[in-house]
């Protein structure tokens, strides 16, 4: 299944791209297949091991992955994933 991945902020500089369509049944395996194709330095901004850092912001559809399953959030043909870092304003 496709997923569109939108890149924003220092994510975006890291895979260089502003967006990717991705195979990938879960987000977990989606964050995989992004490191897989766009490298160390992607990898380093997403994970602490093999835990998410907590300075990495993902969205399904609109939704954080932590109102979901979190990693292991499903992923279905079409659906559209934001990674960016925390938003603070004032």
């Amino acid at each position: 299944m496709a997923v569109t991945v939108k890149f924003f902020a220092n994510f975006r500089e890291a895979a260089g791209v502003e967006s990717a369509l991705v195979e990938a049944a879960d987000v977990y395996s989606l964050l995989k297949a992004l490191v897989a194709k766009f490298g160390e330095r992607l990898s380093k901004l997403l994970f602490e091991g093999e835990k998410l850092r907590e300075t990495a912001c993902i969205i399904v559809n609109g939704k954080s992955i932590n109102l979901s399953e979190g990693l292991r959030t499903k992923l279905k043909d079409g659906d559209v994933v934001a990674i960016f870092p925390p938003v603070s304003g004032g």
